[in-house]
Order: C-alpha cells, then structure tokens, then sequence
C-alpha cells in the first residue's frame, strides 16, 4: 500500500522538492493533504497534478494546518512551513502518533525536546529531513548510542566563507542569497551565510540524538557532500556522503525504513559529487572561524542557557532576517539584534505556552532592536 503523506509548506523550496520525489514513486506514496502559504495558484496545480482533496492556505490559519496534518489522515506529515506557524499542528500530530519528517528548524530549535519526549510516549518517529541530521541518523541506524563520542555536522560555509569580514558585514541581499551548493527558500539561504543555519543544526542535533552541545562539533566542507560524521569511542568514524541534492535526505525520511531507488542507474563518481566529466574528486574540511561568523557562538550559547532561550534565538533570527532583507539593518547587524535579544530574554522550563510566550516576546524586543538601529541609521 502506498504512504499517505501530508505536506505543510507545499510550495516551498523543501515541499516543491518533496512533489518531485512522490511524483517520481507514484507507486509508494499518495499525497492527501498540502497546506500552502500565500501561493494559491501553485497549490492549485498540485492539488490537481496529485488529487488532493485537503488543501489550505495561510487564510485558514491554525485550524487549515491542524486539517492537513491530522483530519487528511496521514501516516506521516511533511512540516516544512517556516517559523513557529505549524507547532500547534505539528504537536497534534505527534499527539497522535503520526510520523513526523521534519524540515523546519525552529520547530526543534524551540520546541524539540517536548517534541521527543511526546513522540517517545506516543510512537511517533521523527525523522530528520536536513541533510546533516539526516546523515547522523543513517549513521547511527544499528549502533548503540552509548558508544557514540561526537557528532560532527557539516557545513558548505554559504557564500562568504572567503570573504573579509569588513566586507561582509556590508553585504547586500543578493550577495547573500547567491549560494554556491544549496538551492533553498530566502529565510535558510540568509540562514547559510550568516552560519546561523549551523547553530541552529547544533540545537537541533542536541534534541533528536540526545547529544550535549560539548560533544557536537561543526566542520566546514565546501564541497557539501559529506553531510555529516559520528565519531565513537573507539576512536572510527562513520560518515554519509552523497551528491548536494535535497531529494536525497527527503526521500530517505519519506520512505523510512525504505530506501527509494534512484530513477536511472546511480552513477558513482555523481553520487560522490562529481560533476558530469570529472574523473577526481578533493573534499575540504575547516574549523569555522567564530569571528566572521558570530551566530554560531549565540546558538551554542542558547543551547548551554536552556529552558526557552533556544525559541528567543530562533525567533529573533526570524526578525532580523527579515529586517535585513527588508533593507532596514545591515547584513552585519543581524548577529547583533539576536545577541541583545538574549540578552534581555528572561528563559523560564520549556513547555508549550512558555516557548510561544518567550517567541512573542524575543520577537517584540527584536523588532524594537531593528528600529533602533534603524533610527540611528537616520540620525547618526
């Protein structure tokens, strides 16, 4: 029989991507539910190319994604809206015991340890989407965890891993979006270059393998092929390598414990992340520079603070992201905004009312850091 899947955050970047997977495995999947933001000719076409009976839109509100992610009727729900909008859904779901692959960071980074914990008491499996979580977790299938040492996350280092800081810290959107490896949505490619997205995967590491900050490392690999490595206590490693392509990870999650087949023969110099023609390959690896690269230090910070810390960076990254793509502050100001924000955060235990409290609140202090930069932008 084939998996009934339900999509939050169809005509997204990750949804568009997850549609290109089902439709190349008609035979595996069927699509009952898509909930779209504001794309409603996109979501049209979908529902109709797959026969989807529930669709919703961001009109609909929280009651349209509860819809698709419970009353569709799924075996597994697709949560890759961004923000915190689908957490309500999202908890519905694995309240459940729907099956959760999971591609939207803020959900784990705020939420993630309650989310665990009811996916343990329910049944419900949360499957990494990422590609570098989704590594960890191939490479962590049939071991015992108390024999993990480290993890280590991979990281393409986005598109000023060369650049001076000075430079930029002056950056402007295009320059910022202008990704080498990855094609994703505006708020993760910002995400990339500020190397915030790897903060957050340390976060996101920590909740779903049960893995303290200390124990979990990041390594820049430009070549983005290797996702991810676990390193055990004896000292051997295991890595999962495959070519820069979002489909992969997606497909894996979908079709857990399945492996999808490759729609042609794989070839294996592609599959290592050869280009068409080239007959070697090189793999970097570098030890991300904490200066040029402040937002990294602030999640690990926020992981070390606890309680509801982690969902006032993850909320206040939201603000300024989009402040800078707005052009109200500077690409080098983002770090800063998050980083005052803490530091005005009072983080309380986490449940779900506080993470939504503590969301609402680092997202009015953010805000009122932007207009304060902004202001004396105007008035030097």
């Amino acid at each position: 029989m084939r998996k009934r899947v339900a999509i939050l955050g169809s005509t997204g970047s990750i949804g568009t991507q997850a549609l290109d997977v089902i439709a190349n495995h008609p035979d595996e999947f069927q699509v009952v539910g898509l909930a779209a933001g504001r794309n409603v000719e996109l979501l049209r076409q979908q529902a109709s190319r797959f026969d989807v009976k529930i669709t919703t839109t961001a009109e609909d509100g929280a009651q349209g994604l509860f819809r698709v992610a419970v009353e569709s009727d799924p075996q597994i729900v697709l949560a890759a809206t961004d923000g915190s909008v689908a957490f309500e859904a999202v908890f519905a779901a694995v309240e459940r015991g729907i099956d959760i692959a999971v591609a939207n960071k803020e959900l784990i980074v705020a939420a993630g340890a309650l989310l665990v914990e009811l996916g343990r008491t329910t049944g419900s499996q949360l499957l990494p989407v990422d590609s570098e979580h989704s590594a960890i977790f191939q490479c962590l299938v049939g071991e015992d965890p108390s024999n993990v040492a480290a993890i280590v996350l991979t990281a393409s280092g986005g598109p000023f891993w060369r650049t001076p800081r000075e430079a930029m810290e002056q950056a402007d959107v295009a320059a910022a979006l202008a990704h080498p490896t990855w094609r994703m949505g505006t708020k993760n490619t910002i995400d990339s270059a500020t190397m915030m997205n790897k903060g957050l995967e340390v976060i996101e590491a920590s909740r779903l393998f049960g893995m303290p900050g200390e124990r979990i490392q990041i390594v820049v690999h430009p070549q983005s092929v290797a996702h991810g490595f676990v390193v055990f206590k004896d000292a051997s490693v295991k890595s999962q390598l495959a070519a820069p392509d979002m489909r992969l990870p997606i497909g894996y999650a979908l079709s857990y414990p399945k492996r999808l087949a490759s729609v042609g023969e794989p070839d294996l110099m592609r599959a290592l992340g050869a280009k068409q023609g080239e007959l070697a390959l090189r793999y970097d690896f570098e030890v991300p520079d904490p200066v040029r690269f402040p937002c990294v230090g602030l999640a690990y910070e926020a992981l070390a603070g606890g309680g509801t810390l982690p969902a006032v960076l993850s909320a206040a990254n939201e603000v300024a992201v989009d402040a800078f793509v707005k052009g109200r502050i500077a690409f080098g100001r983002i770090s800063h905004v998050i980083e005052e924000a803490m530091s005005r955060a009072k983080p309380v235990e986490p449940t779900l009312k506080g993470i939504r409290s503590a969301d609402r609140n680092a997202r009015t202090i953010a805000g009122e850091i932007v207009g304060a930069i902004e202001s004396n932008m105007r008035n030097p």
